[in-house]
């Protein structure tokens, strides 16, 4: 099984660039599961949706914890499973760079030596002023949502994934997927 994961802050078109891939494999014949984190279809993603539309320290310890337990969920229900040759994960890894500084890297560290990953690994990313731009008529606004929020979490995910593919996604849709594209065509060439 093939797992690819798609990461990055709110706004960044994480879940359209994961239906773009998966529609690339599927047109290869390929049978392929979007996971995208928090999910509402189990108790543990509901919470964390739930405590991420909340306020202060409580919630964002809520979300952190009910997001990580989703993420596992997921991992144990769907990964390595015959019923799909790839399994793209949504907001993965890099939930932990939303921590406080001090837990940011040592939970990502943690969190990555305990959870499959791969080298299909893609961070998008965006200035904090797009990012805030583009949830801005949003409904409900999660809690890290902001323009500040935006800057302090950006800083601590781009330290987080220097090893990742970054994918700026300040162009178009399909410009940012050719991007996408290309290196997937590379890594799956390679194997």
């Amino acid at each position: 099984m093939k797992l690819i994961i798609v990461d990055g802050l709110d706004g960044v078109g994480k879940d359209t660039q994961a239906s773009l891939i998966k529609k690339k494999y599927e047109k290869l014949g390929k049978k392929v599961i979007i996971r995208s984190h928090p999910e509402s279809d189990n108790f543990f993603g509901r919470k964390a949706k739930k405590a991420l539309i909340g306020k202060g320290k409580l919630n964002k310890l809520k979300a952190s914890f009910f997001y990580m337990t989703d993420v596992l969920r997921s991992i144990k229900k769907y990964y390595k499973k015959k019923d799909f040759d790839i399994i793209i994960m949504v907001r993965y890894l890099v939930g932990t760079a939303y921590l406080p500084k001090k837990f940011a890297e040592i939970g990502y560290k943690v969190f990555e030596n305990f959870v499959p990953t791969s080298e299909y690994m893609f961070f998008l990313d965006a200035s904090p002023e797009v990012l805030a731009k583009r949830v801005e008529n949003r409904k409900e606004k999660e809690m890290f949502e902001t323009l500040e929020e935006f800057q302090n979490v950006r800083k601590k995910a781009l330290n987080i994934v220097r090893k990742w593919h970054i994918i700026d996604i300040s162009g178009s849709i399909e410009d940012s997927f050719s991007k996408i594209e290309k290196i997937l065509d590379k890594l799956d060439k390679n194997q």
